[in-house]
């Protein structure tokens, strides 16, 4: 079992190896025909715009650094298929943590977006797996904080000004505080008519990425194959 909160031997993951854990457990679930995905893939995939907070730009010797400390810690494996020159890499969080499908989403948010009230987490796993209600996903959090030895998720102290608690993972150890500044301050509300717009340009967004993503991966397995010709 890793330990979430680190060890002499593990110590807690850093922001780069937390983004590669979270981009491989999206993209298992939202672009399975590309999954394992290629090196080029997963840099793409660390790198999208949306759906990352924070927005990163990853190199490969970055992301390739990153996945070698993971397989070391048997949460990522690197396979290269029969036939292809393209080395592939794909998570292990499911079998190595033993966690369930909706464990791994509610994770995988957390991974991707930093600390998150219920609310959030429940609109944004609908597309990595569907929970009935928001009871629902916070038994689920519930769960990944009553884990042994370590929990995974911990609950974090309300900001003020906010209602909802907000959750974090604790892949990388104990949570960072706020920024000073930043915890008091509470945006202005949207109106309805620009979340509801704000909604449909999020979820193009998020489509354009996972396209540019899908493309990536089928342009580098077509280099790789292209490659065992010449």
């Amino acid at each position: 079992m890793i330990s979430s909160a680190g060890t002499d031997e593990h110590p807690p993951l850093t922001v780069i190896e937390v983004r590669v854990l979270g981009s491989l457990l999206e993209k298992e679930v939202t672009t399975p025909d590309n999954y394992p995905l290629s090196l080029n893939a997963l840099v793409a995939a660390c790198n999208q715009t949306t759906s990352r907070e924070p927005v990163m730009r990853l190199g490969e010797d970055e992301v390739t650094h990153a996945a070698v400390a993971l397989r070391r810690r048997a949460l990522l494996r690197q396979i290269q298929p029969v036939g292809s020159r393209v080395t592939k890499y794909e998570h292990r969080l499911g079998e190595t943590m033993e966690l369930s499908r909706r464990e791994l989403a509610v994770l995988g948010v957390l991974l991707l977006r930093g600390p998150q009230t219920p609310g959030e987490l429940y609109t944004r796993t609908a597309r990595l797996e569907p929970f009935e209600d928001h009871a629902d996903l916070e038994r689920v959090l519930e769960a990944l904080m009553a884990r042994t030895p370590e929990p995974l998720v911990a609950r974090l102290p309300r900001r003020p000004g906010q209602k909802e608690l907000r959750y974090a993972h604790l892949m990388s150890g104990e949570p960072q505080a706020d920024a000073p500044g930043t915890a008091d301050e509470e945006p202005p509300a949207p109106t309805r008519r620009a979340g509801a717009d704000g909604d449909r340009v999020a979820t193009l967004e998020r489509t354009v990425e996972e396209l540019r993503a899908e493309v990536a991966a089928l342009r580098a397995d077509l280099d790789a194959f292209r490659a065992q010709f010449q």
